[in-house]
């Protein structure tokens, strides 16, 4: 008889933290210990109206409401729904005949949304607005027959939605190191577009080199990266050169979180790291650091920023400075599909999303 092996994981042991004393002791700071805290921040309005979307249709139609992938790419906004009773599937066909479905707000192919048709399926289409004018600037000039550079990254779901629009127009360019493999048609009838969550320096860079091949490249009709996006790289860019390190919130799939920690050390940040949760923060990373810089993705709540501020008042830094480089007051409609159903019912109580609308915990 043949035995397998079972592989039983190891419990997780709680890592015990040196005291501020002990790391104050490894690597002295001179002078006073301070934080940078960026603004804007967290949420955006495309976020917020996703969640917002989630939560009121578990409110109005009761578990299980069923989310084609994350609703926003962040660990805690998952979980938290889910606790509540959202179930995230991958693609439709996990989802029951006739069920309820809401569309991620990085947005969808219509493939996705004729599967969901031939399913019979209910849906709601979260998809961020922003992201919504992406595809239909894709649509509109692959009906004039130009080739499409969608510049973003291949895999994620907002470029799959948005290249799924036209796939026979669109090549994707992952960035400035593709450039020399771009292939067209006819060069005067070229035009790009790009995932609204890239870096802008590189998304530009990217952009140059194509023109330096493709001078006649024409640009999109307005800015495809969107304003919290680029409004948060403007914060960390501003707080970059006076920190000693900098810390984002943000999970690992969130792009734009990832780019908030290529931004800060580009811009003169001695180091930078990502996490979930104030509890993955080493505290070995504040030895010799007298000024840290705290950011949160555009999908990140409040409340974890709050979690981290705390941490770091522990050890020694409460002096807490807010830079703020724009102001944000962006609201967007919940999805059509949604607002009925509020109407009906008489709920009021939550018709919009965006910046400042959101409670904290």
């Amino acid at each position: 008889m043949t035995s397998t092996a079972v592989s039983i994981p190891m419990p997780t042991v709680p890592r015990k933290r040196r005291t501020p004393q002990e790391v104050a002791a490894a690597a002295p700071v001179p002078g006073s210990r301070k934080v940078l805290l960026a603004a804007p921040r967290g949420y955006c309005a495309g976020v917020d109206r996703a969640v917002i979307a989630v939560e009121k249709a578990l409110e109005h139609y009761g578990p299980p409401v069923y989310v084609r992938k994350q609703i926003v790419h962040n660990v805690h906004v998952v979980s938290s729904l889910e606790a509540k009773g959202a179930i995230f599937v991958e693609e439709n066909d996990e989802v029951p005949e006739g069920a309820l479905v809401v569309f991620s707000a990085h947005g969808v192919s219509p493939a996705v949304i004729a599967s969901a048709v031939d399913r019979g399926l209910r849906t709601i289409d979260a998809t961020c607005p922003l992201v919504t004018k992406v595809h239909r600037e894709a649509v509109r000039f692959a009906k004039d027959d130009f080739d499409i550079l969608l510049i973003g990254h291949d895999g994620h779901e907002e470029v799959e939605g948005t290249a799924g629009e036209a796939p026979e127009h669109i090549q994707i360019v992952n960035g400035p190191h593709e450039v020399g493999k771009v292939q067209v048609r006819d060069p005067d009838k070229l035009i790009w577009l790009s995932q609204t969550t890239l870096s802008v320096d590189e998304t530009m860079e990217t952009v140059r080199l194509l023109k330096e091949r493709f001078p006649t490249l024409q640009d999109p009709p307005s800015d495809d990266i969107c304003y919290a996006t680029t409004n948060r790289q403007v914060a960390i860019k501003k707080i970059a050169p006076d920190a000693d390190l900098v810390i984002v919130v943000g999970s690992a799939n969130s792009s734009n979180s990832v780019r908030l920690v290529e931004v800060a050390l580009e811009y003169g940040a001695k180091a930078s790291y990502r996490v979930d949760y104030a509890n993955e923060i080493d505290e070995a990373w504040f030895e010799g650091a007298a000024t840290v810089g705290v950011t949160s993705g555009a999908s990140v709540p409040e409340v974890l920023v709050k979690d981290v501020l705390r941490l770091l008042s522990d050890y020694g830094y409460a002096d807490v400075e807010e830079v703020v480089t724009a102001e944000e007051d962006l609201l967007f409609s919940l999805p059509k599909e949604l607002r009925a159903t509020l109407k009906k019912a008489g709920d009021s109580s939550r018709s919009l999303g965006g910046r400042g609308s959101r409670p904290t915990s």
